[in-house]
């Protein structure tokens, strides 16, 4: 699968980036249940915000979120808003995380630009994460 060229009114642009963060104290919560609402609020969260998933995996002390972005949004808003609303919703939904964690996330992620080239590589290597 290849970076696709994309564009909106005033650019044309092919922006892709493997971003991961980690629960507070890289804390092992990020499983069953909770792996399965994280994942679907992440789908959410990305569609809403114009850009497009290419891959995701959630451990259960990190979560890896391979994403095509348009530069005039930026991957910082994207990010912002695919930790905040997740964080938020999660500790709603399961108190246990509110008893364990005063926040969510760390304050802190990673993230790297993904070429053409090096996108089937990353994807593959998201994808094998839980097979490692």
């Amino acid at each position: 699968m290849a970076v696709t060229l994309r564009s909106n009114a005033n650019i044309t642009f092919q922006c892709a980036f493997h971003v991961v963060w980690c629960p507070k104290c890289r804390r092992r919560v990020l499983g069953g249940r909770i792996e399965a609402r994280l994942e679907e609020i992440i789908r959410e969260v990305v569609a809403e915000k114009g850009a497009w998933l290419v891959e995701l995996e959630v451990m259960p002390d990190h979560v890896h979120l391979l994403v095509e972005v348009d530069p005039q949004f930026g991957v910082h808003r994207l990010v912002k808003a695919v930790k905040g609303r997740p964080s938020r919703v999660l500790r709603e939904e399961f108190p246990a995380l509110k008893s364990r964690l005063p926040t969510l996330w760390t304050n802190s992620y990673f993230v790297a630009t993904v070429g053409s080239a090096q996108l089937e590589v990353v994807k593959k290597y998201v994808e094998s994460q839980k097979n490692v």
